[in-house]
């Protein structure tokens, strides 16, 4: 009799262990089905961050196809800290940020089109008057001079189109475009110019670019007066309607 109960307690003890080793594989199992699950669905989450991270970098790159390329008297000029833009005609301020008359055009016409922004700057700076700038202007005409430029366009064949705006100094664009001019090959593409100015317009600043750049397509340009300049956005949309540029 006891033999008997031994053997059936033995039995049941054995059917406990097996019952208790198949939980445990059962639930060792589950443990890394769940385990493979959250690695897939990490990796998933990974991958798709990546992927929207991807596609946001190449919006940015993308960016517009054109740009508005401009040079303007204020961000040329070594300007005192703190200086008063009502000191000047030829100061301006745009966005809180201190700009010229061509440069407050620029920044309308990008804000309409969607265009990027280049500022055209030379290495050495211009005096902090206006006047004083502009006889250093004539100057650089008379020598047929090119400033060197501190700025460059690292993508430029990301472009098709080229706003390209100035002050009229002298009967004439600033050096400093001649030494833009001469540094990109604008071929096949499309130039927009604009000029701000104390009443001559382009004087012959559009054959000039023409000469330049031959291989580009030159459209009708936009010519403002200083005294307008900030207050000529219903001029300069109407301009870029007529074009076929407008937002």
């Amino acid at each position: 009799m006891k033999k008997r109960t031994i053997s059936i307690l033995l039995a049941a003890m054995l059917v406990l262990s097996m019952t208790a080793c198949g939980n445990s594989k059962d639930q060792e199992e589950q443990s890394n089905v769940t385990a493979q699950g959250s690695e897939e669905e990490t990796q998933e989450t990974t991958d798709t961050s990546a992927e929207e991270g991807n596609q946001n970098a190449a919006s940015a790159q993308g960016g517009s196809n054109m740009l508005v390329a401009y040079f303007t008297y204020a961000e040329n000029a070594d300007l005192p800290d703190g200086v008063d833009a009502s000191s000047s005609a030829s100061i301006q301020t745009w966005n809180d940020e201190m700009t010229g008359n061509t440069g407050a055009v620029a920044h309308m016409i990008s804000e309409a089109t969607g265009a990027d922004l280049f500022s055209i700057q030379t290495v050495e700076k211009y005096p902090d008057s206006y006047d004083a700038t502009v006889d250093q202007g004539q100057e650089e005409e008379s020598a047929d001079a090119r400033p060197e430029l501190a700025t460059h366009i690292e993508n430029l064949d990301s472009y098709d189109t080229i706003f390209l705006g100035f002050p009229n100094w002298w009967g004439d664009m600033p050096m400093a475009m001649y030494s833009f001019l001469d540094e990109y090959d604008l071929s096949g593409k499309t130039i927009v110019p604009f000029v701000t100015s104390g009443g001559s317009g382009f004087s012959g600043s559009i054959s000039e670019i023409e000469s330049m750049e031959s291989g580009a397509t030159v459209q009708e340009g936009l010519a403002l007066r200083d005294s307008g300049a900030m207050d000529a956005q219903n001029d300069v949309n109407e301009w870029l309607e007529g074009l076929g540029y407008l937002q």
